[in-house]
C-alpha cells in the first residue's frame, strides 16, 4: 500500500480525480492518508473530509519564518506516514530544505507540455492563456518529479490535448484537466505504487 499526501491551494479538482480513482478501483493499493491546503476556505480540504480522509490548513501567515512553516508541513507528512506526495495544484514554491528531505518522493501536475509554459509565474489559467497567446495547436499535461527548480524535475508522464479555434483560457483549462490531467495524474500515482517508477 502506497501511503499519498496530497497539497492543494484551491479546488481540488485533481484531488477529486485521484479520490475517484481510488473508489471506482482504477487506482490499486494507494491510499490518501492526509491533505494538507495552505488556505482554509480551499474547497479541497470539504472534498477530502466528504470522504473520510483528514485534511488540515497549514498557512505561510500563522509562522513567523518560511522554515518553521515547512518544518510544520513536513512534521505533519512524516507523522501521517506518507510516502509520496503530490501537488495536485498546490500554490506556494516549496523550500530547498523541504525538497532535499523528500527527494525522490514529490510529484507535480502541469497544466502544459513542459518545457513549454512552464517556470515561474506560469500557473493555473495564466498557463493557457500563454498558450492562445502564442497560437500553439496542441497542448497537454505534465506529472513530473519535483527538484529544486520549478517544473524542472524529470518527467515521469505527459498527455497532449488539442486547442481548437475559439477557445478562451477558462474551456482550454477544462479541456486539459478532463482529457489529460485527470487521467495521467492517477495514471503516474499508480506507476510509483506499482514500482515501475523511481
Amino acid at each position: 500500500m502506497l501511503n499519498i499526501a496530497v497539497l492543494v491551494s484551491g479546488g481540488g479538482t485533481n484531488l477529486q480525480a485521484i479520490i475517484d480513482s481510488i473508489e471506482n478501483g482504477k487506482l490499486k493499493d494507494v491510499r490518501i492518508v492526509r491533505v494538507i491546503s495552505n488556505k482554509e476556505d480551499a474547497y479541497a480540504l470539504s472534498r477530502a473530509r466528504d470522504h473520510g480522509i483528514e485534511a488540515k490548513c497549514i498557512s505561510p501567515k500563522d509562522y513567523g519564518e518560511r522554515s518553521l512553516y515547512f518544518e510544520a508541513m513536513a512534521g505533519e507528512i512524516r507523522e501521517a506516514g506518507a510516502e509520496l506526495i503530490v501537488l495536485a495544484g498546490f500554490l506556494v514554491v516549496l523550500s530547498k530544505e523541504f525538497v532535499t528531505e523528500f527527494k525522490g518522493r514529490i510529484i507535480n501536475i502541469h497544466p502544459s507540455l513542459i518545457p513549454s509554459f512552464c517556470g515561474d509565474g506560469y500557473y493555473g489559467l495564466r498557463v493557457h492563456e500563454k498558450a492562445l497567446e502564442r497560437g500553439v495547436k496542441v497542448t497537454g499535461a505534465t506529472v513530473h518529479f519535483v527538484d529544486e527548480g520549478t517544473d524542472t524535475g524529470p518527467i515521469i508522464m505527459q498527455k497532449a490535448v488539442e486547442v481548437k479555434d475559439g477557445d478562451t483560457p477558462e474551456i482550454l483549462q477544462r479541456r486539459v484537466m478532463e482529457q489529460a490531467e485527470w487521467i495521467i495524474l492517477p495514471a503516474a500515482i499508480q506507476a510509483i505504487a506499482d514500482g515501475k517508477v523511481k
